[in-house]
């Protein structure tokens, strides 16, 4: 589909013109997020957060870069490698507490990008591998995440790697080996913390590309928008740029300002304060819990407790990794043909009922495991795999949605006629909502 306002690429230096020759990189920038690149007209907020995910893997990345020039992979000198950062280093307390804090707001971003996808059915046709790259973009960022907790070497990041690799010793014949060739060595030792802090160095790069695979997977169908209805002319769209570029941008400076409120006035808020405490193999902490976005998952692996045919542990965590792993099917779990949960009435409870039960479940994941804690573990976690897998497919066969709109332009104009735009320009925005 061509669109009268979408002009082609055209260098306006000598210079741009021999690049573009040579090397059409800005040609292939203009066509991906420039005047290029048509968007629906009605993205609303919920849409900003993939470009703020952008920003903080940006963040990670450059942050990670210097602080890795001071940092000594030893487990003599790991922890007093990190308090040098912190007190000789120029800048160095902002750039850890910008790597740790950043890698808190980069996931919830990347959470709330996803309830969002799950809101508006972003993982439905023609975007199924959008979703999926998506899905693996957030399982290499759960590793990259893990293994710099364990770089500080402090006592909940020795314990949380033992615990963590632990895991994979619940897996009969094979769990054990696993585990020891993860760690090279029995417990959390030298060689483990080298291939860690080795690993967390190249991950955050293979996210970026994965980001790009991901990127371009969107662009083939088109973003999806909040009706869910398909763009049908260039009455639907807006370039990129201006408008969404402006939109994201000043969004992402809001966003930019309370992440320096939280790096200057409550740096350790979200961190764990036995992390301060060199680790000691002798001296297991009275509570060990993984940082804040791995305790809904932390939940379910403790709402398993009995033995019943296999070890309860085992349950554990496979019903811990099959919590992601469904997530991958959602396409084809969720059949109904309306993709926005705005026009479905009886998804859009449930929805609410799952993001409810995901943060009971992360509550529930801090907290000492008493038996009223694991009963509300075990409720949520059952409620969990039951919204997938007997809930979704049921409201998607017997739910009666909304009427959808007949377009785009007919949810955003409330039926005032769109004027056409002129050759080479933004389509009219008279009633738009779309920068709104």
């Amino acid at each position: 589909m061509s669109f009268s306002w979408a002009k082609p690429y055209e260098p306006k230096s000598p210079f741009m013109r021999w690049i573009d020759e040579r090397l059409p990189l800005p040609r292939l920038v203009y066509g991906a997020v420039g005047g290029g690149y048509p968007v629906p007209r009605n993205l609303n907020y919920w849409w900003n957060y993939g470009v703020l995910a952008g920003v903080f893997l940006m963040i990670q990345i450059v942050t990670g870069i210097v602080l890795a020039m001071h940092y000594y992979s030893s487990v003599d000198g790991a922890f007093n490698s990190v308090e040098h950062i912190m007190r000789n280093v120029n800048a160095g307390w902002l750039l850890r507490y910008a790597h740790a804090n950043g890698a808190s707001f980069f996931f919830i971003v990347t959470y709330i990008h996803i309830f969002r996808g799950l809101y508006y059915g972003s993982y439905k046709a023609p975007r199924e591998l959008v979703w999926m790259l998506g899905l693996v973009i957030y399982l290499l960022m759960m590793a990259t995440a893990f293994m710099g907790y364990v770089l500080p070497w402090g006592q909940m990041s020795y314990w949380g790697a033992q615990v963590i690799t632990g895991f994979f010793s619940a897996f009969p014949l094979i769990g054990e080996p696993v585990r020891i060739w993860l760690l090279g060595g029995w417990t959390p030792d030298q060689a483990a913390l080298t291939r860690f802090f080795s690993l967390h160095y190249l991950l955050p790069f293979i996210i970026a590309a994965v980001v790009i695979l991901h990127i371009w997977a969107l662009h083939i169908p088109g973003s999806s928008n909040p009706t869910g209805v398909d763009v049908k002319d260039e009455q639907d769209t807006l370039p990129f740029h201006p408008f969404y570029t402006a939109k994201d941008g000043w969004f992402a400076g809001l966003v930019l300002i309370l992440f320096a409120l939280v790096l200057y006035f409550a740096p350790n808020a979200l961190g764990h304060p036995d992390n301060y405490i060199r680790a000691n193999p002798l001296a297991t902490p009275a509570h060990i819990v993984p940082e804040w976005y791995f305790l809904p998952f932390y939940a379910i692996l403790k709402a398993f407790t009995i033995d019943f045919i296999l070890p309860a542990k085992l349950w554990g965590v496979l019903a811990m990794f099959f919590s992601i792993l469904l997530l991958f099917f959602l396409p084809w779990i969720d059949k109904s043909p309306v993709r926005s949960g705005s026009y479905r009435p009886m998804f859009k409870r449930f929805f609410w009922l799952l993001v409810l039960d995901v943060l009971v479940l992360g509550w529930a994941g801090g907290q000492v495991a008493t038996p009223m804690i694991v009963a509300i573990s075990q409720i949520g976690t059952a409620y969990y795999f039951v919204h997938f897998l007997v809930i979704l497919p049921l409201v998607s066969a017997f739910e009666r949605p909304l009427p959808l709109p007949d377009s785009i332009s007919t949810s955003v104009l409330h039926g005032e006629k769109a004027e056409a735009a002129p050759a080479g320009s933004g389509p009219a925005r008279r009633g738009s909502t779309a920068s709104a």
